[in-house]
């Protein structure tokens, strides 16, 4: 199986690590576990905030992969770019939840950049 569909596999489970981290620690009731979000502190939410932009993000990226596969994009070159995304949604992960905006910013509009350099692939081949 190609290294992008383990990434893909890999940004799926992205989000379940912010908000593990955002919940770690906090008295949580799983009847209503939203509502723990007012309990969170500044860092714990803006963790829970790349959790919500981390499954925002998931449906591109693993089309982007299925589309560039399927229509013969050279594997070794979405291999590259699929780990590359990888890097930089765990560098987005952590500048949210250390506070560093416009860093953050940056890294998102790498990520996007690469999702669309996948998604375009096949055009190239």
């Amino acid at each position: 199986m190609p290294i992008a569909y383990w990434c893909v596999l890999i940004a799926a489970l992205l989000p379940i690590v912010w908000v593990s981290y955002a919940k770690l620690g906090v008295e949580s009731d799983n009847r209503y576990p939203r509502e723990d979000y007012d309990n969170l502190t500044p860092p714990k939410r803006r963790a829970y905030a790349a959790h919500q932009n981390a499954y925002e993000n998931f449906p591109f990226f693993a089309i982007a992969v299925i589309v560039a596969m399927t229509l013969g994009a050279a594997p070794a070159t979405v291999n590259m770019l699929a780990i590359a995304f990888i890097v930089v949604r765990v560098i987005h992960g952590l500048l949210y939840i250390n506070n560093i905006p416009t860093l953050r910013s940056l890294s998102f509009l790498i990520g996007l950049a690469i999702n669309i350099a996948i998604f375009v692939l096949p055009a190239f081949k």
